[in-house]
This record gives structure tokens, sequence and C-alpha cells, in this order.
């Protein structure tokens, strides 16, 4: 008994790694824009097949390894970063510019998100693709646990990620830009802070931490399929939403919640009761807490 649940435990920090990566995402632009960005999610699909393609193309050269790995990595961001201005100078910043009802920003973000599907479905077809081998996998036997490199990897990745992410927003320019902006929007342009390269930066920041989660879950399932990113992306923004979305210690907690949730939810009940069961928990949670553990009731200013 004791040894499945350790087993659980480091299961349910493994998938709670991926949600609170993809979940500093949403809160990242969140707590900047106060704009939920929808098509995060497919942005961490789109992070899951341009990692797969450099990967091919560098294993075509070398051999697998951690400097393959590290390549993949910091293409996959930069890759990504891309992906993730366009879509802000594209989709969001005209809206943004003529300012018009968050409604229509939301729909907006929601057709982005279709549009990176169906576009990957178009060009790329409908077969899945299997994510190539870079590290080779050991398995570690600890006691009654049994735990693999690649599981390791992913925890410890999160909680880089997340001091990374804290020092930038507390402790650099950029990130105290970003708080200004999130506080009064209107009034920090008056400051001579540049919003817009803010504002860029931010997306940029948020669509490279979708591609740190999008090469490492490749790695740990390597099965990629064009709608893989939907119901990752909706479980990691409701996981942001219960840990206190637009507060960057909630979205990371919120996520190891929600990891928490499944897996224990998979181990005691059946498999198709997983989702269902893990919802109702999430939903009790924001009906006697609506703002989350960690989020703070804002009042608006006429």
């Amino acid at each position: 008994m004791a040894a499945t649940l350790l087993q659980n435990i480091f299961n349910a920090l493994q998938w709670g790694s991926f949600y609170s990566m993809i979940a500093l995402g949403y809160c990242l632009v969140y707590g900047v824009l106060r704009l939920i960005n929808f098509a995060h999610g497919d942005i961490f699909m789109t992070a899951c097949y341009i990692a797969f393609f450099i990967t091919t193309a560098l294993l075509g050269v070398f051999a697998g390894g951690w400097p393959v790995f590290a390549i993949t990595l910091l293409l996959t961001m930069a890759g990504t970063s891309l992906v993730g201005i366009t879509i802000e100078r594209v989709a969001y910043r005209p809206l943004r510019r003529k300012g018009v009802n968050r409604l229509y920003v939301v729909i907006t973000a929601l057709m982005v998100g279709f549009i990176l599907e169906n576009g990957n479905l178009a060009l790329l077809g409908a077969s899945s693709r299997r994510f190539p081998d870079i590290l080779e996998k050991q398995v570690w036997q600890l006691g009654p646990v049994m735990l693999t490199n690649l599981k390791v990897l992913v925890i410890a990745a999160a909680f880089v990620v997340f001091g990374i992410l804290q020092f930038i927003v507390k402790k650099t320019t950029f990130g105290m830009s970003m708080r200004a902006i999130s506080y009064d929007k209107f009034a920090i342009p008056l400051m001579g802070i540049p919003v817009n390269q803010v504002i860029t930066f931010t997306f940029a920041l948020g669509s490279s931490l979708a591609a740190v989660a999008g090469i490492l879950f490749g790695m740990s399932y390597p099965v990629l399929d064009p709608y893989m990113g939907m119901i990752i992306g909706w479980k990691a923004f409701i996981a942001a939403v219960v840990g206190g979305i637009g507060e960057i210690s909630g979205a990371f907690i919120g996520g190891f919640i929600l990891g928490f949730i499944e897996i224990f939810i998979a181990a005691f009940f059946p498999s198709s009761f997983k989702d269902l069961v893990s919802f109702v928990i999430l939903l009790i949670i924001l009906v006697l807490k609506p703002t989350g553990f960690f989020g703070v009731a804002r009042s608006t200013k006429i």
C-alpha cells in the first residue's frame, strides 16, 4: 500500500508539472492583459511538433543525448516564442488598439486555437507521429518505487521554470514593467514604459514555457496529434483558475493540485471516471473559493 502511494505521488508530480508549466503561460498573459489566451494549449501542441521536426533533423546527423536535448530545447523555445509573438501582433494587438470589448478578444483567442489545430491537420495530416527518443530511458528502483530519468527531469524542470519565472517577474526591469501594466495600463505609457514591447515579451515568455512543457511531454508520451493541446490546455487553464489565475504561485500550485486529483482518482476508480470526478472536485473548490486558493478579488474603479 505504501509503495503504491509513493508511486502515485511521483506520477502526480509528473502530471502536475506539465499542467503547472502550461498554467504559468496562461497566468502571465492574464496577469498583464487580463486576457485569457485560449490558444495557449494549441501553442503547446505547436511546440511539440516544432520539437519533433528539430529532433528528427538533429538525430539524422548526431547521436542522441544531452547536447541534442539542449539544442532542441533552445530552438523549440525560440520557434514557439516566434509563434506567440506572431499571434499577439496579428490577432490581439489590432483589437487592443481599437479598444474592443473583451468578448471579441476571447472569441479571437478561440479562433486562433482552431487555426493552429486545423492548420496542423491540413499541413501534416491526421496521422499521429511518434516523438523520437532523445535521451536513453533509465529506470531507477528506489525500494518499492520505480522512477525514470524522464520523470525526474520533468519534475525538476517545472520547479526550475517556476524559480526562473519568479526571478524575472519580481527582480528584473521587464518583470516590474509587466506588474505595472497589470496595475494600470493607461498610466504606464505616460511613464515612458514601452507597453507593446512588454506585452510582446510576455507572449514570448509564456510561449517558451509551453515549449518546455511540449518537448518534455513529447519525450514522456511520444504520440503527437493535432488536437493533443486542446484538452491539456483546458485542464491547465482550469488549474490556473483553481490556484488563482494572475498569481504565479497559484497557477503553479494549481497545476499540481489537478495532477494529484487526476492520478489518485484514476488509482481508486475506473479511468473513465477520472475527468468527471476531477472536474466535480474542482467545481466544488471554485464554488467555495471563487478566486482560487491564492487569487485576490480585484475591484474595478469607474
